[in-house]
């Protein structure tokens, strides 16, 4: 294969093979030749300072504003998939405990494994709404996108989150005879429908508050075992409250309804859509606003005079 010639940002050449390349190939080429290796011993330098973490939550959802729209609704699938094994988790976990059980032993249970289909989600890097929920935002506040582009994104990833999550559900559907949970995912699909519109809110608020706060720390974290013990405390917190997150728990009603009709179509329509919002505004306000509030704008200085 021949090569050509690409311009690295400095203007010198840098020989790329010709064919099919895509842009972060070029630019990987480009900074390697353009920069040079070098092995960080300091132990410090895995701190980062809160306004570098806002900078690159800025940045990454910036990339996020402005992808192709079958580029974040098909990552967007691939992550509802994904969550398909949280529900699968937590519900298997139900169906082993003995019907005598407590209520806070089997919720003890559920915040355990309840973790797992995140931890493989985040770290695949797919598109989940209640982590975007915020991320989106940062560029907005920054004026580097409008609201129409971030409602886009909004509405996507949260389509293709439910397409995902409908899907893996059927699969679960399917693979009932061999995994033997439909008692636990009664239980799980039961216990998100028992609530009114408000306190459905004010729960799904405190799970999007925690994802987004989950979603800083992964930028903050150097390591992958830093961000998965991040992702895993507070999506536990989730579990272990009972809070309402409304993809994992669209998969868990789903599934529910596909197997043996525990909650109704209506139930369904009416916690995703408290849900959604109560995820919507946790996400956004609380950390997003927040966040962008007390670094970037209680930190700018004049300069010059």
């Amino acid at each position: 294969m021949s090569k050509k010639e690409v311009l690295s940002p400095s203007g010198d050449p840098v020989h790329a093979e010709r064919g099919t390349q895509s842009e972060r190939t070029i630019q990987r080429m480009e900074e390697e030749h353009e920069y040079a290796s070098v092995i960080i011993k300091r132990n410090d330098a895995a701190f980062k300072h809160p306004d570098d973490v806002l900078q690159m939550a800025i940045d990454d959802g910036a990339e996020q504003v402005i992808r192709p729209g079958w580029s974040l609704i098909l990552s967007a699938i691939s992550a509802g998939l994904i969550l398909g094994f949280a529900a699968m988790s937590v519900s298997f976990i139900v169906t082993l405990m003995p019907e005598t059980a407590s209520a806070n032993f089997k919720r003890l249970g559920m915040g355990l494994v309840y973790p797992l289909g995140f931890i493989v989600c985040i770290m695949s890097r797919t598109e989940l709404f209640t982590e975007h929920t915020a991320l989106a935002v940062y560029p907005y506040l920054e004026r580097m996108c409008s609201l129409k582009k971030l409602v886009r994104l909004w509405v996507l990833v949260l389509v293709g989150n439910l397409v995902g999550t409908s899907l893996s559900s059927f699969l679960l559907y399917l693979g009932e005879p061999i995994i033997q949970a439909e008692s636990g995912y009664t239980y799980v699909a039961q216990h998100l429908v028992h609530f009114t519109g408000g306190q459905i809110f004010v729960s799904a608020m405190l799970a999007g508050w925690l994802m987004a706060l989950g979603s800083w720390l992964i930028m903050a974290m150097s390591t992958s075992s830093a961000q998965i013990l991040g992702i895993y405390i507070v999506t536990f917190l989730i579990g272990i409250g009972g809070l309402h997150h409304c993809i994992a728990g669209s998969a868990e009603l789903f599934t529910a309804f596909l197997i043996n009709q525990a909650v109704s179509i209506p139930e369904i329509l009416h916690t995703l859509f408290f849900a959604i919002i109560g995820n919507l505004v946790g996400g956004s306000f609380f950390v997003a606003i927040l966040n962008y509030g007390h670094i970037r704008k209680t930190q700018e200085i004049v300069v010059g005079d």
